[in-house]
């Protein structure tokens, strides 16, 4: 196109928020950059250009887009001579039209994801995330309308007032005076056997699983997972390659005899033996002991997701499977998500100290470290004696909605649900006493304004007969005021007696 043409046509709006002499230098780099000025073209004057603008503007206005174009390479010029294109820019070379996409190829998509990509998008796709307002039953949330945010804040506040060598980058296993607290807490709270050089500080335990699933494993290694189970955790190991091997739990938990009968070749096994997701069950001693012991004579690893631990309502918290351990064959996860609030996105690790360097260097490529100010609000929060009081008050107001929603399904629907372990935990596992398909009372309930997850969401979808569950719901309780648990063992009644 003749370059007067092209100037003529050129896009301006002083309607736009963008100054005029960057929309003019936009649109002059993308006609040079698809060719419609080409190479070596020559430009008017800044007085000329101006007149054959679609809307009137200042020669400076001109000068400041040909001083940017030039600054980048796209204009040559030299007084007396003029302004040109410059020829350095390379003629766009046609591409053709592109091959139909595989099926894997979203519309729009220059080539299909490798095949890794194809199994982490294909992984988290299974997981289930929350996209709307707090409303009954909702799952995996803790109460947050009482956390101290104005201690928080005060804490945060008081770092920031003081800057220091920790605000450069800082040690990848996390900021070590917060180790240190978790390591006194967890050995007095969790009957934990470490030292602080054996934690790692995570952005959450999502992370922690997918470090751990991505440095012990191997493309094609097999992995225990409880099956139903977390998700999140089976997500993890697929996204790197693992053959997840699902193993039956029942009211002592994990199904070891199985596992080591059907998959003894597995090089891991992912439990949640405080508290089972969604089961609720805890892990007997003998199911731990052989857990242990298989674990050890096959060099096997054991992830134990302590997720909710400090949410128990019937006595003190149970002592983890890694304080049993002699082997080094545990690896301890744990997240602060649940106990103080999940957009916090802080968790740990707590690794044999054999394997903690190899964690801490893959947790540098990853992100390098987790930020630090959080860290260090929490390490003041745990030594203020914030953080214990927090769990104290929680796990009270816990322990009240937890009992509400216990009265009411025994009042209102004791005819058609019974329930699962409710002696910790966020949530409640209720099984159906008739015939009714989860599914389709999860959407009725959506529709009614009330989150019902079925149990069938977290069964393997390649589990066999071993690993079937009775149909039923997670009921999630711990976020959910009083009055909306009324109003939602109201609805889910109404919901189960219509079908």
């Amino acid at each position: 196109m003749h370059a007067h043409l092209l100037i003529a046509a050129l896009p301006l709006d002083r309607n736009l928020a963008m100054p005029l002499f960057r929309q003019l230098y936009a649109a002059m780099k993308a006609a040079i950059l698809d060719g419609t000025l080409a190479p070596g073209a020559q430009l008017p004057p800044t007085r000329a250009f101006c007149t054959l603008l679609p809307l009137p503007v200042s020669r400076q206005t001109v000068l400041n887009a040909y001083a940017l174009l030039a600054a980048e390479g796209y204009l040559d010029g030299a007084v007396g001579k003029g302004t040109f294109v410059s020829l350095a820019v390379p003629v766009p070379v046609p591409v053709p039209a592109p091959a139909p996409l595989a099926p894997t190829a979203a519309p729009g998509l220059l080539r299909p994801l490798s095949a890794r990509g194809q199994g982490v998008v294909a992984a988290m796709a299974q997981v289930a995330f929350h996209r709307s307002p707090l409303r009954a039953f909702r799952v995996g949330m803790p109460r947050i309308d009482h956390f101290p945010f104005d201690v928080w804040n005060r804490l945060e506040a008081r770092r920031w007032r003081r800057p220091d060598h920790h605000f450069g980058y800082g040690d990848p296993a996390g900021f070590l005076p917060l180790r240190e607290l978790l390591c006194v807490y967890l050995q007095a709270s969790r009957g934990v056997r470490c030292t602080p050089q054996q934690i790692i500080i995570t952005s959450g335990s999502q992370q922690a699983l997918f470090l751990l699933s991505t440095i012990l494993l191997a493309p094609g290694d097999a992995a225990w997972m409880e099956s139903p189970g977390y998700r999140g955790a089976s997500a993890t190991l697929q996204a790197s390659g693992a053959r997840v091997f699902p193993v039956p739990v029942d009211a002592e938990g994990l199904d070891v005899a199985y596992g080591a009968a059907h998959c003894p070749q597995a090089k891991l096994a992912y439990v949640t033996p405080s508290h089972q997701l969604p089961l609720g069950v805890s892990m007997s001693l003998p199911r731990r002991l052989a857990l242990l012991d298989w674990a050890a004579r096959n060099r096997a690893w054991v992830v134990e997701d302590d997720y909710d631990s400090e949410y128990r309502y019937t006595g003190a918290p149970l002592a983890s499977l890694q304080g049993l351990d002699r082997a080094g064959c545990v690896v301890y996860v744990g997240t602060l998500s649940k106990v103080l609030f999940p957009g916090l996105r802080l968790g740990y690790m707590v690794a044999p100290l054999a394997l903690a360097e190899a964690l801490v260097q893959a947790k540098a490529v990853v992100d390098r470290h987790t930020a630090i100010v959080p860290q260090m609000a929490l390490a003041d929060f745990i030594a203020e004696g914030h953080f214990g009081r927090h769990i104290r008050r929680t796990r009270d107001s816990n322990a009240e909605r937890r009992d509400v929603l216990l009265r009411g399904l025994a009042r209102e629907l004791g005819d058609e649900l019974y329930c699962g372990p409710a002696d910790s935990g966020l949530e409640l596992c209720a099984y159906f006493r008739g015939q009714h398909d989860e599914a389709q009372i999860s959407q009725a309930g959506l529709a009614r304004g009330i989150e019902l997850r079925p149990l069938g969401h977290y069964a393997d979808p390649g589990a066999g007969a071993a690993c079937a569950t009775p149909a039923g719901l997670l009921l999630g309780f711990a976020a959910i005021p009083p009055d909306d648990i009324e109003h939602g063992v109201r609805v889910l009644g109404q919901l189960l007696r219509s079908r």
